[in-house]
């Protein structure tokens, strides 16, 4: 799915005209990369925090339209105001065909729900890792990687070996290296529920089941005879 957006070139620079452009309901941003100079550019505020919603448009090669043409780019950093919901200021990087990107793609899980260590074992998923870093060329970008919890059980871990890489993708910075993406585990609550049900049932082992017996009755003493006068 290709994810369109609109810009324009900016002229005036600074401080006070990017406040200007903010309280227009502009967002300033920057287009850099390939082999033209970097550029300075205005963005619809609504428009662009609508698309920030999107995952996709954090991982995807986007289409930047300008001056009625349009270019595939990358979002590569977003700038937000600390409390309110207010977009700062957007970098896009211009994309090469032939040229090889480094990204950040989401990571998927599927079948959790049929998992051992989670439908029979009453475990929990674990996330190490939400995203991974990866080389590809823009053609290759996968909106998402997924990984696959339909084997997993109690205390399996999901090592980065173990995922299925889409066809051109290749994982980025871990040479050498097969880091943990998830576990499944036993939630605490659980764990301590178990180790308290163990205490009550040793607890209860512990205390005497056999009832005192009565005591024998003492038989009654025989009748004297009575005397005959």
């Amino acid at each position: 799915m290709k994810i369109e957006f609109n810009a324009a070139k900016r002229t005036l620079q600074g401080t006070g005209a990017s406040r200007r452009l903010r309280i227009a309901g502009k967002v300033p941003g920057i287009l850099y990369g390939g082999e033209k100079s970097a550029e300075t550019i205005e963005l619809d505020h609504n428009e662009m925090f609508h698309r920030l919603k999107q995952e996709a448009f954090h991982a995807s090669i986007l289409s930047m339209k300008m001056d009625g043409a349009a270019q595939p780019v990358l979002l590569r950093a977003v700038q937000m105001h600390p409390f309110r919901p207010i977009v700062l200021h957007l970098d896009f990087q211009r994309v090469e065909a032939m040229h090889k990107i480094h990204v950040k793609v989401p990571l998927h899980f599927i079948n959790a729900d049929i998992a051992p260590g989670i439908k029979l074992g009453g475990g929990i998923v674990s996330h190490v890792l939400n995203e991974l870093d990866v080389t590809c060329l823009p053609a290759d970008l996968p909106e998402f990687i997924e990984v696959d919890l339909k084997d997993a059980t109690i205390g399996h871990s999901i090592h980065l070996s173990d995922i299925t890489m889409p066809k051109g993708v290749e994982p980025a910075g871990h040479r050498g290296e097969n880091p943990v993406v998830a576990t499944v585990t036993i939630p605490r609550g659980a764990i301590a529920d178990e180790a308290a049900a163990a205490e009550t049932a040793v607890a209860a082992a512990a205390v005497p089941t056999t009832k005192q017996s009565a005591a024998p009755a003492t038989p009654a003493a025989p009748a004297k005879p009575e005397k005959k006068s």
